[in-house]
């Protein structure tokens, strides 16, 4: 039988999870983090952005980022690797620009060229308030990014 005390504990622990979970912080190595996924045009734009919770991997959100956006190329890393995502690519008529992962017995070709410019979405990163997370909250550090996508349009 549990006590009032262990079960308005476990209540705490849930309730500081979910709320862990709303701001968008994780834990890494090296403490609290947020993933920032991004999706840009061309001329490295970005389009449109989402938070996750730094132990979060980078698929859990690429097919959200993908959905109603028609594109000819999609580039991204090689954590972008996965069967799924290729073939969700492939739907979309648009060409697949991510290096394999080492360890497929099949390597696809991909041009490399194209994903040279694959470093526009980094740029973003330039912007110390962004790079660190300064914000508190999950919506105030969106605002700081909001604000950077904004400053990079018009540069």
């Amino acid at each position: 039988m549990l006590d009032a005390t262990c079960v308005r504990a476990h209540q705490h622990a849930a309730s500081q999870k979910s709320s862990a979970d709303a701001e968008a912080l994780g834990r890494r190595r090296g403490g609290l983090t947020t993933k920032l996924h991004a999706i840009c045009d061309a001329l490295g734009n970005p389009i449109r952005f989402l938070l996750t919770p730094g132990q979060r991997h980078d698929l859990s959100q690429a097919a959200s980022l993908l959905k109603g956006v028609k594109t000819e190329a999609v580039l991204a890393d090689r954590n972008h690797d996965a069967n799924w995502l290729i073939a969700q690519i492939a739907r979309l008529g648009a060409d697949v620009v991510i290096p394999p992962k080492r360890n497929r017995r099949v390597q696809r070709a991909y041009d490399v060229n194209l994903y040279a410019d694959r470093n526009n979405v980094e740029r973003l990163k330039q912007y110390r308030r962004v790079a660190t997370r300064c914000g508190k909250t999950a919506s105030s550090y969106l605002g700081m990014v909001y604000v950077a996508g904004i400053m990079t349009l018009l540069a």
